[in-house]
């Protein structure tokens, strides 16, 4: 599944390229360092992306002048508290196209998100004989749920099957669909960059009656992202990968399928009446919120939002698909350079890459020495490894306050590697 042979003899383009980030690298306070008297190049935004002052600010403001606990007290503090964690579900829903705020469930990431549905929705309602479908380029985290529900449940687990072009292999989808009561997909892979025909999916997955989970962690910082266009059932992502705070994560589902949902935690916030042998739960989306949620994330990922879209998602995904294509071509100058994922259409700003006779963790241990901070390893997608022929990949993954230099120094950096080790 390689798309660009080592030493491929096209020269890089400068066609429509990202001469300066969308948006001034000084609003982000830690590209301001260096690392080994090196200028910092941060690609590794598919792992997690850096915080600009807006939303230092808003988490930090909160701890100052807000901070409470939330939909428990009349106070001043916690009614403000409380105002602001509902204002920032309101926000993630409009950033979403979803027209009910009480789809929107706060959570810690996309792992725990999907971990809800597999364990809420899925262990209530699959049966022996009941088929879940994948596809083989997911992350862990869009397996390991489904295998615990499958192994709970006596449900079979389903693989579409990745083409040589890094895309789905679509043409037996309808037969794939047989038996299939939900189809969990990314909507975008980590590894490959491949921007996967979430919409048809879905399409055919609801004329066989089954629901559609998106794993939309690499697709909604980066894309625009609606879950009616997308016409999926669930919806998961995490605010550290775009640009908000570690610890706050969204799954949106449609409303009556939460309403049938049991919890997922049982504790305090979620309950409405506690007897000593039963309890009933609040309504949605607080029934799955157990516990003292995460009020200063869920003020951060509003803040991340609206520094998002006003750059533009449009934007930020055209600057980040040129810079991609760059590096690629960049590294396809490079002898015994391979990289991975579609050639052309619609791709994430995500490059995967091996280089012949080197481990990519020395490949990324060179560039860390360089200043360029990029991802070595199976990046959580073991079956997509073993697809690629591949125990490991380096990875770079480009955001809005990366450039055309920061693709040139990963180019550099991986000359140098090259050097280091005397590799021809």
């Amino acid at each position: 599944m390689t798309v660009t042979a080592p030493g491929a003899d096209a020269a890089p383009s400068l066609r429509a390229l990202p001469a300066e980030p969308l948006v001034p690298r000084s609003d982000f306070p830690v590209l301001a360092r260096e690392v080994r008297g090196k200028r910092l190049v941060y690609l590794d935004n598919a792992a997690t992306t850096q915080k600009p002052f807006a939303v230092l600010a808003a988490v930090a403001d909160y701890y100052r002048q807000h901070n409470a606990n939330v939909h428990r007290a009349l106070h001043t503090l916690a009614s403000e508290a409380t105002e602001m964690y509902e204002a920032a579900r309101r926000r993630v829903a409009r950033f979403i196209g979803a027209d009910d705020p009480r789809g929107v469930v706060f959570v810690r990431n996309t792992t725990e998100a999907i971990n809800l549905v597999a364990a809420s929705w899925a262990r209530a309602r699959l049966r022996a004989g009941d088929v879940v479908l994948l596809t083989v380029a997911e992350h862990h985290s869009n397996i390991v749920p489904w295998q615990l529900a499958a192994r709970a449940t006596g449900a079979r687990l389903r693989y579409l099957p990745l083409g040589d072009d890094g895309r789905l292999d679509l043409a037996k989808l309808d037969e794939a669909l047989a038996g299939v009561r939900i189809v969990a997909l990314a909507h975008a892979s980590n590894v490959l960059g491949t921007v996967h025909p979430v919409g048809e999916i879905a399409r055919a997955a609801h004329e066989a009656g089954a629901l559609v989970l998106v794993d939309a962690a690499q697709s909604a910082p980066h894309m625009p992202v609606d879950v009616r266009e997308l016409g999926c059932d669930f919806l998961a992502f995490s605010g550290h990968k775009m640009l908000a705070p570690m610890g706050i994560g969204v799954l949106w589902a449609r409303p009556a399928l939460l309403e049938e949902m049991e919890p997922y935690m049982g504790g305090g916030e979620m309950i409405d009446v506690v007897e000593l042998e039963s309890s009933t739960w609040r309504e949605i989306p607080w029934k799955f919120e157990a516990g003292t949620p995460n009020v200063a994330g869920a003020v951060g990922l509003a803040a991340a939002i609206d520094y998002l879209e006003a750059v533009g998602r449009e934007r930020i995904h055209a600057h980040e698909a040129a810079l991609g294509r760059y590096a690629r071509e960049l590294l396809a100058e490079i002898p015994g350079v391979v990289t991975y994922g579609p050639e052309d259409g619609d791709r994430a700003g995500i490059v995967s890459f091996t280089v012949a006779g080197l481990h990519p963790h020395d490949v990324s241990q060179v560039l860390d020495d360089e200043g360029v901070a990029v991802r070595a390893g199976h990046h959580c997608c073991q079956p997509l490894m073993r697809r690629l022929g591949v125990e490991a990949t380096a990875r770079a993954s480009f955001y809005l306050y990366n450039d055309r230099e920061d693709a040139l120094a990963l180019a550099r950096a991986v000359r140098r590697a090259k050097e280091f080790f005397r590799v021809p």
